[in-house]
């Protein structure tokens, strides 16, 4: 299975007109720029147009305009995860999303927490703390995220958030993968990452 990863386009989507060819798209969130329906539309029309077998999307810390929503009328092959998964092929992904509110109370924690233990391929925005996270001098990962990931050892692990950190990582038994298409200042565009899993 052919993974291609996606993260962090902010409204530049339309942009991408040459994606390589996958069994499977995965964005991991931060889509839109300034979290507005409008936007999210945008995006969601993109994805259903993309000739790809599946697509699954998370929101990132910048699509705050669904927080709590529940969209209806998305192609048969195109899931949105939120603290949720599905099984494409027998493969089991579930994701969980980046939404601020959640970040500063107590609750982002939980839904890291119940990430099942029968993951294959985790969806993140936030990046496990120490992994692909550094910028600035901070790591800005998860250490609950981190913990949860030792504790179920997915098969993929994806994630964006910090763009200057793109790329991929194996640690064990885990494929790390930071998706962030748009570069550190905004200005140009990392290659989406291609991965078999």
């Amino acid at each position: 299975m052919t993974i291609l990863h996606l993260s962090d386009t902010h409204s530049q989507h339309r942009r991408l007109t040459e994606l390589p060819d996958a069994d499977i798209l995965v964005h991991s969130g931060d889509f839109t720029m300034n979290g507005s329906e409008q936007e999210a539309i945008d995006f969601m029309d993109w994805l259903c147009d993309l000739p790809y077998p599946h697509k699954i999307f998370i929101c990132g810390n910048h699509d705050a305009c669904l927080y709590r929503a529940k969209i209806d009328g998305l192609d048969e092959n195109v899931h949105y995860l939120c603290n949720s998964g599905v099984v494409i092929d027998g493969v089991k992904f579930y994701g969980v999303p980046m939404f601020m509110e959640d970040c500063i109370s107590n609750r982002q924690a939980h839904n890291y927490a119940a990430i099942p233990a029968d993951t294959d391929v985790l969806i993140t925005h936030c990046p496990p703390y120490g992994i692909l996270d550094f910028d600035d001098g901070i790591n800005y990962g998860s250490a609950e995220l981190l913990t949860r990931i030792k504790e179920i050892k997915p098969r993929l692990c994806l994630f964006g958030h910090i763009h200057i950190q793109h790329g991929v990582r194996k640690d064990g038994l885990t494929i790390f993968s930071n998706g962030a298409i748009m570069n550190g200042d905004y200005t140009n565009f990392n290659l989406p990452n291609l991965i078999e899993i």
